[in-house]
Parts: C-alpha cells; structure tokens; sequence
C-alpha cells in the first residue's frame, strides 16, 4: 500500500462524527468503549492509502496502532481493535493452516470453516464478520459473508463463503506494533452441551464402580486360552478354584487399568512436551535454511512446527508444561540450539540456529511419520541451492488495430 497523506485529528467536532460513524456501524459498542475507541484527548491520525486493486482507502491509527479501515464510506475494524472487543462482530472458525492462505490473499472457503455443536450465528449476505482458529477466539481476519448462514447450509458446505478483507500479518497489521493475537478461551458452551458433559462424567463413574462391582467372571479375559486349555484348567483346579483365581485375575486387571489411566492423565503434558520437541527439531532440520533468518518465531510456528506435526495430532502450547510458545524457545535458548531476538518492539524472531548442535543432528522423523516428506524438503533444498538461468522465450501478439493484417493468416 502506498501513504498519500497523514493528519492529526484533533478537532472534536470531528472525533465526534467519527464516533457517531463508528456507533452507527456498530451498535454493539457501549458509550465507555466508544470513548475507549476513540479517545477525546489522545493523538488520533488519519492515513490515507491506496490498495493494491487501486482502492482509495482511509486508515485511523490510536497509539500507534490502526483502529479502524473506511472503503467507500463503510468502516470495518481492524484485527488490532477486535482483540479488545472480540464479541464485536460474528465470529466463524476455521483451522490454523488456513491462516498462512488468507494472510496470501485468499478467500474463506466454506470447505474450510469448523462448523461448531452449537451452530453457525445467524448472518445474511453482506454481514460484516471476524474469521477466529480454532481453540482462540481471537480474530484474526475480517471478512464479508457471501451467503446468509441457511445458504451456507443449503450448500453443503461447499463453495467461497466469505470475502476476506484484512488479516493478521498483512500491511495494515504492519502499520501497527506488529503484535501477536491474544489468547481467549472459547465461550462457555451452552447449556444443552455442558449438561451432556456432565452425563458423561457420571457415566464414566458409574462404568469404573461397575467394573468393580460386577460378576469377576464376566470381566476376566480368557480369549488367549484356546478350549480344551480352559476345560483343563477347569479339571484341574477345579471350579472353586478357577473361581478365586479368576477373582484375582480380575482384580489384578482392574488395578492395572486404573494405574494406566492415571499415568495417562499424568503424562497428558509430558507427552505435548515430546510432541513440541519433535515438531520443533523436525523443523529446524527439514525445513528451515539459514536464508530464512531472521525467522518471526510466530512464522517458524505456523509455517513450519505445524506442517511437521504428524496426522491425527494437534500442536496445543496450552496444553503443555510451557504454557506460552516464548517459554519454549527460551528453553531452547538456554540450551544453545538457537538465539532468540526481538528486532522490533514485541516481535521476536529467531536470528541463529545452530544447526551442528547434537540434538538437531540426532534427530530422525519418527516411524509414524511420512519420510518422505523430509526427503522432499532435502531435494527442494538442494534444488533452490542449485541455481538455473530461466529460459526466455520471446512471443507476439497481435493487437487489436492490427486485426484486418492478419485475418486472411488467421492469427489473433
């Protein structure tokens, strides 16, 4: 985008038809966050921009950040603004990876968005609305819906859902403090669902008193053992004797259960700890080049950490012991695999991997996971390393004045 001009704003008569404008288009705000939006005595500027299609758009920036976009006399909030009123505008959801394509320019596709147990919220074509990840109500798009939420269902799911205007990381993110979005927790879920949940964890306490309260002959497992091994058992021991011993192999079952489902709760952590060490290394191996650096760790997250996560697994920095995807790198700082900087003021970026460090060079893709993948991400590499001129070819075409020369040829 290219800056035509930027003005202070401090007449009130204009702050307040600002503010009318902004209470117009979004009657969800109340009087204080009006006044929060827009302050009566701070420094409000006004930048004017042209868009890459050629829009004339009008920016308004607030302690250095950009509050709020105007295109054709309609204001629309900036991420900047939405990760203080997240309720502001209705949210969809949609996965992490579909980020890095709407920061490219794309397009909501309805393929692509999470539909929630609770439903869609109800919009029509042309509703203002905030695109969120799921698992963080933090918006991180803002977007147009093309259809009304009965269309989108009618549809199937199928087709562009919504326009997408702006997004975390593009210019007008820029022109702010360059700020990661915040971490907000989901909604309560409604009452229909946490009354399900409930019923759940009671069916669970009632299955784990039935598993100790019901009939040991009908919980001991006695699939290895074929027939006539069972019948001699029975022969030899007898049935009074088969019964204790049954008793014992049951309670012994029973305790190995309990003991297997504590130690999964207890290592519920520790094994989203082995799955950040596993993504992260794998990373640094196959899929960062020193060319890359200085790298925005929220980038080395999105870009790279998450595409060597293997299928069926999901990278949750909350549900670790780090809590924060800082804390994590911090950790690999203190242990000399990489530097961490930050280059602008909240932002931090990797800027030194040390890529002779044991643990990266120790690293191999687990069995699980698709090999292949790194053996791709190894040609590529040796492919951009290894440079070839382009080949130019020139071509003709004919214009449109130079028609009527060329009919009887039947070139166009």
């Amino acid at each position: 985008s290219r800056q035509l001009c930027n003005t202070f704003c401090d007449t009130v008569v204009y702050r307040r038809k600002l503010r009318s404008d902004v209470a117009a288009a979004f009657p969800n705000l109340s009087a204080e966050q009006l006044t929060e939006l827009i302050p009566n005595k701070e420094e409000l500027n006004v930048i004017k921009i042209y868009s890459h299609k050629g829009e004339a758009v009008t920016v308004y920036m607030n302690n250095r950040n950009p509050i709020l976009f105007e295109i054709e006399k309609a204001l629309y909030p900036t991420v900047y603004t939405l990760w203080v009123y997240p309720d502001l505008l209705p949210a969809f959801s949609t996965w992490p990876p579909v980020l890095q394509k709407l920061a490219g320019g794309a397009d909501l596709m309805l393929p692509g968005v999470v539909v929630p147990s609770s439903g869609f919220p109800q919009v029509e074509r042309g509703t203002l609305c905030a695109v969120t990840l799921l698992g963080n109500r933090a918006p991180v798009a803002v977007a147009v819906a093309t259809m009304s939420t009965a269309e989108m269902l009618a549809a199937g799911m199928k087709g562009k859902g919504f326009v997408v205007l702006h997004t975390y990381t593009d210019h007008l993110w820029e022109y702010g403090d360059k700020s990661y979005p915040p971490t907000l927790a989901p909604l309560v879920t409604d009452p229909a669902e946490k009354e399900s949940a409930e019923d759940e964890d009671e069916m669970e306490e009632k299955e784990s008193v039935i598993s100790f309260s019901t009939d040991p002959l009908q919980q001991v497992d006695v699939g290895d053992l074929s027939l006539k091994e069972r019948e001699g058992c029975a022969v030899l021991m007898g049935k009074e004797e088969l019964h204790e011993n049954r008793d014992a192999e049951t309670a012994e079952d029973a305790n190995i259960e309990v003991q297997q489902e504590t130690e999964d709760r207890r290592t519920l952590q520790e094994q989203m700890d082995a799955l950040f060490n596993q993504c992260f290394f794998h990373a640094l191996k196959y899929k960062v080049k020193k060319s890359d650096l200085p790298l925005l760790t929220s980038t080395f997250l999105r870009n790279h950490m998450f595409s060597c996560c293997p299928a069926g697994q999901q990278l949750d920095i909350k549900k670790s012991s780090y809590k924060k995807f800082s804390k994590f790198l911090q950790c690999m700082q203190h242990q000399k695999v990489l530097q961490v900087k930050e280059l602008n003021k909240g932002v931090e970026s990797i800027v030194e991997v040390d890529w002779k460090h044991p643990d990266i060079r120790a690293f191999a893709v687990p069995e699980g996971f698709s090999s292949t993948s790194a053996d791709q991400d190894r040609k590529r590499e040796d492919k951009e390393q290894a440079y070839h001129a382009p080949e130019i070819i020139p071509l003709y075409g004919v214009s449109t004045k130079m028609i009527p020369l060329f009919q009887e040829s039947g070139h166009r």
